[in-house]
């Protein structure tokens, strides 16, 4: 089992006056999904950065983290994350 490390930046956007998961971004780093979880979030409602862990022969998801989150993002968005 080879477990692989990927950052990911979720942006999220008002539809109908709720906050809805916008565009998505793989990035390289952490400090990277940092950086543009901030940027995205300063011209949208919201943006999180998130560290997944997953087998990458299986693709079994392993863990995912919320590193960070800027702005506006849902209120149950950290606990659907993992089935909640």
């Amino acid at each position: 089992m080879a477990l692989k490390t990927t950052y990911v930046v979720q942006a999220f956007e008002l539809k109908r006056k709720r906050l809805v998961p916008g565009a998505k971004e793989v990035v390289g780093t952490e400090s990277g999904a940092l950086k543009k979880a901030e940027a995205w979030a300063s011209r949208m409602p919201g943006a999180a950065a998130l560290r997944i862990v997953a087998d990458d022969e299986t693709g079994e998801l392993e863990n995912i983290a919320v590193l960070e989150a800027f702005g506006q993002t849902p209120d149950d968005f950290a606990d659907n994350l993992q089935g909640g």
